[in-house]
């Protein structure tokens, strides 16, 4: 069942609705990067927007459902640049290469606003609607990096579908806990190591035969 407290009130019509609830949204992301989940309010969050604190409770009914909003708005943005990778044509031959342009599209959706992303990953709430979406996009991205790397005759790992997704999971994890603990301080040097680790887990076993499917 669909948990109230975490869903927005309404959807708005009009232009200048969708606008109002926008600036809403921005201005949590500014409150909460800068306070912190505890201190930022929905009286601080109505401030920074210019509204009133009726206004915001027109659309979100407790800063809970207002951090659900962000962080389904930040998964969809790090879906949609693995989908453009994807769907954009050849990838590098290099297995090297390849690991690092999914690595870096990860970090540069963390690159706008760190301290955000710390509240995002560590306290914001999950609503069941949103770790459904976020299990099926898991989903995806691992039958795509199990296909990518079935075809990569530089990938020795034997089972090819628990490679996948400890590729997938590893970038995904290590990334929001990298930024979230240190920001984008040492960034290349991260993107650079856990590139070799995942190249290192990948090509580090003999080539042999693969188990069969099922």
């Amino acid at each position: 069942m669909p948990d109230k407290r975490l869903r927005p009130r309404k959807s708005p019509g009009q232009q200048r609705a969708v606008e109002t609830r926008q600036r809403l949204l921005d201005a949590a992301a500014r409150v909460f990067s800068e306070h912190g989940y505890r201190r930022g309010t929905t009286n601080r969050i109505a401030e920074a927007a210019g509204h009133s604190i009726g206004s915001l409770y027109q659309y979100f009914p407790n800063k809970d459902a207002i951090l659900v909003e962000l962080s389904t708005a930040h998964a969809r943005a790090g879906i949609a640049a693995v989908e453009r990778l994807l769907d954009g044509g050849a990838l590098p031959d290099r297995l090297e290469d390849k690991i690092r342009l999914f690595v870096r599209a990860a970090i540069d959706n963390h690159r706008d606003d760190p301290a955000l992303h710390r509240v995002l990953f560590e306290e914001a709430p999950r609503s069941p609607e949103l770790l459904d979406f976020l299990h099926a996009a898991q989903l995806r991205a691992t039958e795509a990096a199990e296909e990518l790397l079935g075809a990569d005759p530089q990938v020795t790992v034997a089972d090819i579908p628990m490679a996948a997704r400890l590729v997938v999971t590893s970038i995904e994890s290590q990334v929001h806990r990298f930024t979230a603990d240190a920001g984008l301080e040492n960034v290349d040097a991260f993107e650079n190591e856990l590139v070799a680790m995942l190249v290192r887990y990948l090509t580090a076993r003999p080539p042999g035969p693969r188990p069969s499917p099922g």
